[in-house]
């Protein structure tokens, strides 16, 4: 993982975050799962959110659920996936975490896939979050990925419109002719800020990797903007 994200990798501070997709692994032990993103973060010495494995637990229940480690190794939060989708519903049940942290005093909120297609977990948070990170694995019946790379990117211009906040996607690469499940490759970048419509949602296209840099500043101008005019929801 390190090699994959050089030549970022040197660049990478404590504040900073590393988004793996869902199902970065599936067949292990949540304290394998643990230490092999407690291992990465510690590497690149910034935060990972670590995608997500199948947690299976003392009582014989199995949960989609993630974990997000800083820099030193050491977990500080932990998420599931509320709505398992589709065909993975007869192999997990639904969690209840919620993937809420900060880092460097901004809000972090960490959904797994389908979960960030329901507005009504964004009135579940303590407080709205500054930054939406989505693990994701896109599955898609259509033949193609573009149906759901065009889906995805207008959820997250809404998301990220609606509540007013950056949202980081991370997926896997769409592979023709790989079989199913068949991801469509929806990895991105929504920006609520910008006034140029093309960076609205900037995909990753064929890269494996790419570095967003955050304006925060930006971010509160956008909200206090909205809020000037009657125009942006806040948790009651």
């Amino acid at each position: 993982m390190r090699a994959l994200l050089s030549p970022w990798a040197e660049q990478l501070t404590e504040h900073d975050v590393v988004l793996l997709p869902e199902h970065v692994v599936v067949e292990a032990t949540r304290a394998q799962y643990t230490r092999g993103v407690a291992e990465l973060a510690r590497s690149l010495g910034c935060h990972v959110v670590g995608g997500s494995h199948h947690e299976a637990r003392p009582d014989g229940q199995r949960v989609n659920a993630g974990v997000v480690c800083d820099a030193r190794g050491q977990a500080v939060a932990e998420y599931e996936k509320l709505r398992p989708y589709a065909d993975e519903r007869s192999r997990v049940q639904s969690g209840s975490a919620l993937g809420e942290f900060t880092i460097a005093g901004r809000r972090m909120f960490a959904l797994i896939c389908a979960d960030f297609w329901f507005a009504d977990v964004f009135q579940r948070v303590a407080a709205l979050p500054d930054m939406v990170l989505v693990p994701a694995y896109s599955v898609s019946r259509k033949p193609s990925p573009e149906y759901s790379q065009s889906l995805w990117r207008h959820l997250a211009v809404a998301r990220a419109y609606e509540f007013g906040v950056y949202v980081g996607v991370s997926d896997w690469a769409h592979v023709p002719n790989a079989g199913r499940p068949m991801p469509s490759g929806v990895a991105g970048f929504a920006d609520p800020t910008s006034v140029d419509p093309p960076r609205l949602f900037e995909a990753l296209g064929a890269d494996r990797v790419r570095m967003f840099t955050l304006d925060f500043d930006a971010l509160s101008t956008f909200r206090a903007d909205r809020l000037a005019r009657g125009f942006f929801w806040r948790k009651p």
